[in-house]
Formats: structure tokens, sequence, C-alpha cells
């Protein structure tokens, strides 16, 4: 990792959603901020800043990320897909269209993170359980839904994917 004085900026390209960019930031800047303040994609949340709530959750590279607690130089070369990313042509995506139509959001704020995470639960497991949902799902929070939505939201997803 390229060593900056505190106040220098470092230059940094992502691929953001299928879209480059190149932007100067600091070191010290997060991830979920240079997505939310430097890229205006607002769809990834701020919640708790310590990875515990996953509002911030993207997806990074392939993996699920907690997004608070990376710097956005760590990801200077990376692919990252968020929430603005999944839907096409304003159509949402399967995804989102079983949180939608199973009524799996509430004040919508950990949903982003929710679909993200669920995102890469399905392409790493097409046709979970619902303990493996569960489990999947673990480190995001919801306070509005119990859940139970949630997870019908994702096994429905899972059987939109396959078919």
């Amino acid at each position: 990792m390229l060593m900056v004085n505190q106040g220098e900026k470092v230059k940094i390209k992502v691929k953001v959603n299928g879209v480059l960019y190149e932007r100067y930031v600091s070191p010290r800047m997060l991830l979920v901020d240079f997505l939310r303040e430097e890229l205006g994609l607002t769809g990834t949340k701020i919640g708790c800043d310590t990875t515990t709530c996953g509002a911030c959750t993207v997806i990074l590279n392939g993996k699920s990320v907690k997004s608070c607690t990376l710097f956005a130089i760590q990801a200077d070369g990376a692919e990252i897909t968020t929430i603005e990313g999944l839907s096409v042509d304003s159509k949402l995506h399967p995804i989102q269209e079983a949180f939608k139509e199973n009524f799996a959001l509430q004040c919508g704020f950990c949903t982003p993170g929710m679909i993200m995470q669920t995102y890469f639960l399905l392409k790493e497991n097409p046709n979970p359980s619902e303990e493996e949902v569960r489990d999947g799902l673990h480190g995001n929070i919801c306070r509005c839904t119990g859940y139970q939505n949630i997870v019908k939201a994702v096994l429905d997803a899972a059987r939109r994917l396959r078919t």
C-alpha cells in the first residue's frame, strides 16, 4: 500500500456498477463515504461504523464487505457493486422485486445492505434453506420487520433467480 502524509490525497481507480472512476481521496476516507460523497451513490447507508448493522454492505471483487470499515484506498483497482448497480434500465432486480412483493422492508434503512448481502448469499448458494438464509444474513440488522418477511423474500428471490 502506498504510504502518504495525512494531508496528501491519493489517486484511486475503481469500477463501480460497471463505470470506471478515478478520484483523489484522503487516505482516511472510508469506502462508504467515498461511494456516498464522491460518487453520489447514497443507496449504501451509514449505520454503525463498526460492521455491526450491515447497512453499508456492498460487493467488492465478488465478496460481501462492510464499507464502513474499509478505506477507499483499500478498494483501489477493485470492482464494486452497490444497490444502485442491481437494477437495469429502471427495472428492479429479482431480489429487489422479491423484497418489495414479500413486504420485506418497512423503514427501508437496512434494505440496501440486506439486498446486497442476499445477492452475495444467492451467488454462493442459489438454493438455500431457511436456516442457511438466516445464517447468511446474520451480520445485517433490521429493527422493523422481525426478519420473517426478509427470509421469505430471500427464499422467493432464490426461486426467481433459478427459474
